[in-house]
């Protein structure tokens, strides 16, 4: 019996915008997509960011002095529940994942930081100018904390049937996740000459503790573990199916024009970029750095276009609608061979 053959599947090229990536900031565009896809994986990968990530915080602290969350504290400005609120926010990178401990010990007038905590070797806090509390002259705050690994939101984990602790515990609600927001746009690209497929721009924030580079890496490896065993049957290949051949192309075989080049204005691509009649300043950028046909220009990404001198996001975005009318955009990777000797064909067949 035959092997079924399968149609390949577009595979995305991936890009995190270097201009604005930070500790807890990243935007990562993904193109092209399969049509339908960005909205599939922008959801799916979105849910995942907020509530699949592993992060640390503290689960309990003993506060010296007190047994109870509702208490005031000799020598300290705030009450217990302020300083909980305050101790909610501390935002903690764990090395190992393991469970840890941390301890504040203040004497005197003084205004309490989360730097002024000391840690295990394995756990750090990143908010290290976060203020815990106020300590008045001849007060003395002493806290012992329980730093946990988890997922999500936990509530205060309070030992059923016992409202005080002997040794006077007290459980807190912890936000374990390190990310803080996550949102996605769709928008349609070009393949050739297909213009359905989609461009996927993901935006993820988080508080520090993990980079969005590591946060998504973590939320896609936990996607693929779960699908993985939706897979009741041998898994069918696209990875392989979907690279493009490396084989020599018969003399029957179409060139490579004929599917990176579909539906594209040939003629245009070899002229200069006068015919896109942009604004002056970004028409003169693009020629000081040596950018002077439209070929010259579609064949640069984004992030080369902004490192041009004095070429900033609005000339970027000015630019892109021009070409965008003529169903142009940049990272196109177009090779020049491949235009002459798609006019060439087409002049032939005129003929």
């Amino acid at each position: 019996m035959a092997k079924k053959k399968y149609q390949p599947l577009t595979i995305p090229r991936l890009q995190w915008t270097k201009e604005t990536l930070s500790n807890n900031f990243g935007e990562l565009i993904a193109q092209p997509l399969e049509p339908g896809f960005g909205m599939t994986l922008g959801n799916a990968l979105r849910r995942t960011l907020l509530g699949g990530v592993e992060g640390s915080a503290v689960t309990s602290v003993i506060i010296k002095g007190i047994n109870n969350e509702f208490s005031a504290i000799p020598g300290v400005v705030e009450d217990a529940m302020q300083v909980i609120l305050n101790i909610k926010e501390l935002v903690i990178r764990n090395t190992t994942g393991e469970p840890g401990k941390m301890s504040l010990n203040i004497k005197g007038e003084a205004e309490a930081r989360a730097g002024d905590i000391s840690t295990d070797e394995h756990i750090e806090i990143v908010n290290k100018n976060h203020v815990i509390a106020h300590i008045s002259a001849g007060g003395h705050l002493e806290i012992e904390f329980v730093v946990q690994t988890g997922r999500g939101y936990q509530p205060a984990q309070w030992p059923v049937g016992k409202a005080l602790q002997e040794d006077n515990t007290i459980y807190v609600d912890s936000m374990f996740s390190p990310v803080r927001k996550v949102t996605f746009d769709v928008e349609k690209t070009r393949v050739g000459g297909e213009i359905d497929y989609d461009k996927l721009i993901l935006e993820v924030t988080t508080d520090g503790s993990e980079t969005p580079v590591d946060v998504l890496n973590y939320s896609v490896s936990v996607l693929r573990t779960q699908l993985e065993h939706f897979l009741l049957q041998t898994e069918i290949p696209f990875n392989e199916i979907s690279v493009v051949p490396t084989e020599e192309k018969s003399e029957e075989s179409p060139s490579p024009s004929d599917n990176v080049l579909k539906g594209l204005p040939l003629d245009l691509l070899l002229k200069p970029i006068d015919e896109l009649e942009l604004s002056v300043r970004a028409h003169n950028c693009l020629i000081n750095a040596g950018i002077k046909r439209i070929i010259d220009l579609v064949n640069l990404t984004e992030d080369e276009g902004l490192k041009i001198k004095n070429f900033g996001r609005k000339s970027l975005n000015e630019v892109k609608e021009n070409m965008k009318s003529f169903g142009l955009g940049f990272g196109m990777n177009i090779k020049e061979s491949d235009v002459k000797k798609a006019l060439e064909h087409r002049e032939k067949e005129s003929e």
